[in-house]
């Protein structure tokens, strides 16, 4: 009987589940208190959050030590702490975030012409203006730009600070409209962007290791006081580990919506969190303060796979032997569709391929289970493979 507990016990440590979400458990997780002992280079410390100083950040980032030890700091911030960092004037000059504001206007003036434009994971349709993968629509319209914005020190010791060196930047552009209503409490990729039902198949070191492979940030590109609706945190909810299921539940919404903080950003500031942390972008409540943010979400070096490989190649080859055996289970099938067809849904391109009915579009895996259960001929199975693999591509 023991020995049946103690089995149990271990499946119960290594599978996470929704069960596993104790309210109670996650307010003493949050209801602890940044000090100055934690963040004593931060300037201030408000409503749990460290608070530093561009000026101060520029100086450090010029002698390796400081640098250094700034970083740390940063980074059990992150970690353990409270699980965000604001930089007061991250951007010295605000002429960089001027010039990129001008273009991404552009954009989305385009977008509304040719009624395009993707929505939101988290947030009705319509409540904000989106542009997907700005990073690279920015330096192809304005390379010069692009220059003087990335160029930025606080950003790269954000990113270096969580992510090490080799990190991969993307980014998206989020304006919240006059009278935009909020997003729902969630976490961020990659479990974030995931069912409940998917991420139960992950064993709960994964579920520690998702928040350490991407650092969420946002720069303002314009003011933005309270009522104007600066993203809703909650510090240190990072810390509950089966925290990827508890946002979806009601009554931690609920303590979210009770228990969040909120801070004015004016532009040029920036703001980078653990994509664990509860956090949701807030109501505008204004009638003319157009609510412009630069979403970074940046890439460990080390998210990728060692060879290259034509996925799309090998689908069409087994496809169709995979149609015509009879000796292999539905199990089994599934099996050899994992080895062979991607079976994740980013990077892509949310342009062409945006997240409808859900939070990340369809894989190549669904697509190709999808048709081995349809039957579908092998040639109308490759066109519709092609066809997924243009929607990716920028």
């Amino acid at each position: 009987m023991k020995a049946d507990n103690n089995v149990k016990l271990r499946a119960d440590r290594v599978w996470l589940t929704s069960d596993a979400c104790d309210l109670d458990e996650f307010v003493r997780h949050t209801g602890r208190k940044t000090t100055r002992d934690d963040c004593p280079l931060a300037a201030e410390i408000v409503s749990n959050v460290p608070i530093y100083d561009g000026d101060a950040i520029r100086d450090s980032s010029k002698d390796p030590e400081a640098r250094r030890a700034l970083m740390a700091e940063w980074a059990e911030a992150m970690l353990t702490g409270p699980g965000i960092v604001v930089f007061r004037k991250a951007y010295s000059d605000p002429a960089p975030v001027d010039a990129a504001t001008e273009i991404f206007n552009t954009i989305i003036a385009e977008q509304h012409a040719g009624n395009s434009g993707g929505g939101d994971h988290f947030a009705k349709p319509g409540a904000n203006d989106r542009v997907w993968n700005a990073l690279e629509k920015l330096c192809l319209r304005a390379p010069e730009v692009f220059a003087a914005y990335y160029a930025n020190v606080s950003v790269a010791m954000a990113s270096q600070a969580w992510l090490g060196t080799g990190y991969q930047m993307t980014s998206q552009i989020n304006v919240v409209n006059p009278g935009g209503a909020a997003q729902s409490a969630h976490r961020d990729y990659h479990m974030g962007f995931q069912s409940a039902e998917e991420i139960s198949k992950f064993p709960a070191h994964a579920h520690r290791l998702s928040p350490v492979m991407t650092l969420q940030g946002a720069i303002a590109h314009c003011d933005m006081p309270i009522e104007s609706g600066p993203t809703l945190f909650l510090p240190f909810s990072q810390t509950f580990e089966p925290g990827y299921f508890a946002y979806r539940r009601p009554e931690f919404a609920r303590y979210f919506d009770e228990r969040h903080v909120q801070l004015p950003l004016a532009k040029g500031d920036a703001v980078f969190f653990n994509p664990a942390l509860f956090h949701a972008a807030g109501h505008n409540r204004t009638t003319s303060v157009k609510r412009m943010a630069n979403l970074l979400q940046v890439s460990s070096a080390y998210g990728r796979a060692m060879e290259s490989v034509d996925r799309v190649k090998m689908a069409k080859a087994l496809y169709p032997a995979l149609l015509e055996t009879r000796t292999l289970s539905a199990g089994e099938r599934a099996n050899a569709v994992a080895a062979c067809a991607e079976g994740y849904a980013f990077p892509t391109n949310l342009d062409r391929d945006p997240p409808l009915g859900g939070l990340a579009p369809q894989t190549q895996q669904q697509l190709m289970l999808n048709a081995l259960a349809e039957n579908l001929d092998p040639s109308a199975f490759g066109a519709a493979l092609d066809r997924r693999a243009w929607s990716r591509l920028t």
